[in-house]
């Protein structure tokens, strides 16, 4: 019993490491609705994150690839991966590998004229 203690007295301290951290978890992020173009997107590159406008929602989409984790890049038409050729479309849908996932949505709250973003992406 007596090396079984030391071990569960480590065993915390031990997680902290091997467990990836996780900051601001469930952050929201408000923005106004007039900020989002009627056509086009709001790129938040420090988020990467992109807030797009359709005919009937608002969309909240992750700009990182589901391949392996390239930043992506929105175009008019679809969203690239600069790495390795994966293309999705404007609402996260993959049209082209090597990625066989859809892009992760956000859930976006509307408040009045404000858009509050629910970000629980782990960083």
């Amino acid at each position: 019993m007596s090396k079984v203690a030391p071990a569960l007295v480590g065993l915390p301290l031990l997680l902290r490491f091997l467990l990836p951290y996780q900051r601001d978890r469930n952050r929201v992020i408000t923005l106004k609705d007039s900020e989002i173009p009627g056509r086009g997107a709001l790129v938040l590159p420090e988020r990467s994150l992109a807030v797009l406008r359709t005919p009937n929602e608002i969309l909240a989409l992750d700009l990182t690839c589901t391949h392996l984790g390239c930043s992506l890049n929105l175009t008019p038409s679809h969203i690239a991966c600069p790495c390795h050729g994966s293309r999705f479309d404007l609402r996260g849908r993959v049209l082209q590998g090597p990625a066989d996932r859809r892009l992760p949505r956000l859930k976006v709250r509307r408040a009045g004229s404000k858009l509050e973003i629910v970000d629980t992406r782990r960083t």
